[in-house]
């Protein structure tokens, strides 16, 4: 028996919620539930239930948040102007990107080999730092690296936002943690922006949704996204990503699975 339409987007909030801030893929997951749902959402909704993703975080940097507005403060005034060229760096190369249509489609092969790729990096990079003390100075290089892990991201879908700027600001010589809470800060203004342009861009193409499903999915994805990130910033203060790692390299060869069991 199918399942009701409301109970499905629940589904897809609770996927979304899970896995946008941890470095999984979030794509890789939604093309799963999608097939095995039998259900195929709108680009629109991708990104609407994404931005309630992005909103729910907030309150977990509240402290860093309450430093970035301080901008009296010489160190307040650093980190936002990394954070605005991190931004900004990510825009420009986002946009030309986007003009010049270049971007893999995110179906089930690309999307897998975007998630193996990832996982073995994971796996290589914490090995090779196994033993190292690494810094928790956001330096410009860490900046540069980060932005440029972001434009990455949107050009081969699966390979998550997250993932990509943790690892590079690893090998850029920063720690997990810091690594992982400057990814999810960069992110925030990062993912509004894409959201925000992308529903404009549906909007203004005729898109259609219904609004109220629309609103259920934010919700639940907001909520989910909320309790997944708190646990990831514990996670990361006594545990490597290789875990993270050999799960990519898994659902990446579940999805080439998937495909040529069809």
């Amino acid at each position: 028996m199918a399942l009701p339409e409301w109970l499905i987007v629940v589904i897809l909030g609770i996927v979304e919620g899970a896995t946008e801030f941890i470095p999984v893929s979030s794509t890789g997951h939604l093309l799963i539930f999608q097939e095995w749902l039998d259900y195929r959402q709108s680009d629109l909704f991708n990104v609407v239930i994404q931005s309630g993703a992005v909103l729910a975080v907030l309150p977990l940097f509240k402290d860093r948040l309450r430093m970035m507005a301080d901008w009296r403060s010489p160190q307040s005034l650093d980190f936002n102007l990394k954070i605005l060229v991190g931004f900004l760096i990510t825009v420009v190369g986002g946009l030309t990107l986007d003009k010049l249509g270049i971007e893999l489609p995110e179906t089930t092969l690309p999307v897998a080999g975007a998630l193996i790729i990832g996982g073995i990096l994971f796996i290589v990079v914490e090995k090779k730092l196994r033993g190292r003390t690494l810094a928790d100075c956001i330096t410009w290089p860490v900046v540069f690296m980060v932005a440029s892990a972001q434009i990455l991201a949107a050009v081969f879908p699966g390979t998550s936002r997250s993932g990509a700027t943790i690892i590079f600001a690893m090998l850029c010589g920063l720690n997990r943690v810091v690594a992982t809470e400057f990814s999810f800060l960069i992110g925030i203004p990062t993912l509004r922006a894409a959201c925000a342009y992308k529903i404009l861009k549906a909007i203004n193409g005729g898109a259609t949704e219904n609004w109220g499903l629309l609103l259920l999915g934010t919700v639940v994805s907001a909520i989910v996204s909320f309790i997944a990130v708190k646990w990831l910033l514990r996670y990361v203060q006594t545990h490597t990503f290789i875990g993270f790692g050999v799960y990519r390299i898994i659902l990446g060869l579940v999805l080439v699975w998937m495909f040529f069991s069809r």
